[in-house]
């Protein structure tokens, strides 16, 4: 799998990271679990909190056209149940599929929908 620092080079990547935050973060390791492959048409977040911790809950839709995109989209159904998110001061305390789109006419695509919880670490 090619990293995001080998498709967009080592200065985008710092500046991804300096201007997208936590959400920015959350993005790159998703579309990292695909190859660099895919595009996230829509990624929405909402605090989270319970009795004892505070978080935010994520929805992100991703999108694979082509072939090869939808061979990366497989690739992030397989990985992403035993990922492991590096993020500063956040948990991924659950990451799962909620929905899945695919086709193959007029031409290969997939649309993959993903909930992310993520809780502050202490």
């Amino acid at each position: 799998m090619a990293g995001l620092a080998e498709i967009l080079g080592e200065e985008a990547l710092a500046q991804t990271r300096q201007s997208c935050g936590m959400a920015g973060r959350l993005r790159e390791q998703l579309l990292q679990l695909a190859g660099g492959h895919g595009r996230i048409v829509e990624h929405r977040e909402a605090p989270w909190a319970s009795v004892t911790f505070a978080g935010t809950r994520h929805r992100l839709t991703i999108l694979f056209a082509g072939a090869g995109e939808v061979e990366a989209g497989k690739d992030l159904l397989t990985f992403l149940p035993e990922t492991e998110f590096s993020i500063p001061g956040q948990l991924v305390a659950d990451a799962g599929v909620v929905e899945v789109e695919q086709r193959q006419l007029p031409a290969p695509r997939m649309v993959i929908a993903i909930e992310l919880l993520l809780v502050e670490k202490a």
